[in-house]
């Protein structure tokens, strides 16, 4: 995806003798922008260690090792100047100078000159590494470790960025399932570990991911008898994350949704269903204290339509919240894209697949 600028070093040809990655090529297995990699080299001396003739940088394994360093640490929330000296004497030595910004006295400049990109290399070689943000991501898509550090620096503006082009580039549903979901869910066990912190990075994380949920669904798609979806957390519930998601991706389908947020009243839940004769409608419930079998049993049993063609929606219970909890008639489906098929199924008066209720 074009980033509004050329990086000279961004060809990805054969280089020069000696060989090493470009510019672009590093940038894009760390998971930030060609600018950030070239402010470093400027501000903090982490360039290449050897030159070679001509305008193209060529950056060796060791190099590359530095590079992943000052990730990690900048990660943590170290000011870049101080994780640059680190970086620099990884053994702890001291034999470093300090490393000081040589071109401004604000450190923040190099955090909100990252802007993480450059997905479709490593979405097309298939790369999983193990990505160095202090978050123990695990086996995931290399763009998460983007996403983890931007979340991490509270930086708007990278998270942004990488966030738009994972939905731009992979569509919701592979962005949601292989960035965003590992990502949040990796913020959220550093959470509960570190004793209260880190709060304000899942809220962050949560509240940008959101908007980009919004910013990239197509339009609302006009309704269509018979191919409506209620998307509704139960009462007490206010997770609404991933049913913004649900309702992007269906949109993104062309079937109309109507969504009610959080915590929905029992009866306001029950009368916007008999108002709307929705095919489907979606109960999310993330704690087994809020998921209730007899209400979603209640729902799949409201009809609508006129006499000899009344209809019942398909009630999908959604979320972990249902676990040990459904039954025959409410399927549970293990996934956004299952719970996507799952309404597109419905509104179409196809069979709907039994999914375990695991």
């Amino acid at each position: 995806m074009d980033m509004g600028e050329r990086d000279p070093d961004a060809s990805g040809g054969p280089g020069p003798s000696g060989g090493g990655l470009s510019t672009g090529e590093v940038a894009r297995r760390l998971g930030v922008a060609p600018t950030t990699v070239r402010t470093w080299d400027r501000r903090y001396g982490l360039g290449p260690a050897a030159h070679t003739g001509g305008r193209h940088r060529r950056w060796t394994p060791e190099d590359l090792a530095r590079l992943e360093r000052m990730c990690a640490l900048t990660a943590t929330g170290l000011p870049p100047s101080e994780a640059a000296r680190l970086a620099l004497d990884p053994v702890g030595t001291g034999g470093s100078a300090p490393v000081t910004d040589r071109s401004a006295p604000d450190t923040r400049t190099a955090r909100e000159a990252a802007v993480p990109g450059a997905l479709p290399a490593a979405r097309a070689r298939g790369t999983r590494r193990r990505a160095g943000t202090g978050l123990g991501l695990g086996d995931v898509r290399q763009e998460c470790k983007g996403v983890a550090r931007a979340a991490l620096r509270l930086d708007a503006a990278a998270l942004e960025t990488l966030l738009g082009e994972a939905i731009e580039q992979h569509g919701l549903v592979a962005a949601w399932t292989e960035v965003i979901m590992p990502t949040l869910q990796a913020v959220g066990r550093k959470w509960e570990r570190s004793g209260e912190r880190y709060v304000e990075v899942e809220h962050f994380l949560s509240w940008h991911v959101s908007g980009a949920l919004r910013r990239h669904a197509p339009p609302v798609p006009a309704d269509r008898p018979g191919a409506l979806t209620v998307l509704a957390c139960v009462p007490a519930e206010h997770h609404t994350l991933p049913l913004e998601a649900l309702a992007a991706a269906l949109a993104e389908r062309g079937l109309p949704v109507r969504m009610f947020g959080g915590a929905l009243p029992v009866e306001s839940l029950v009368a916007a269903v008999r108002r709307t004769g929705p095919a489907a409608v979606g109960l999310w419930a993330q704690s087994r204290t809020t998921a209730s079998r007899p209400l979603a049993e209640h729902i799949a049993q409201i009809e609508w339509g006129v006499r000899g063609a009344r209809r019942k929606p398909v009630v999908l219970t959604l979320g972990p919240g249902w676990a040990g909890q459904t039954a025959p008639g409410l399927p549970r489906p293990a996934g956004l894209a299952e719970a996507v098929a799952a309404v597109a199924s419905a509104a179409t008066g196809e069979a709907t697949p039994q999914q375990p209720g695991t």
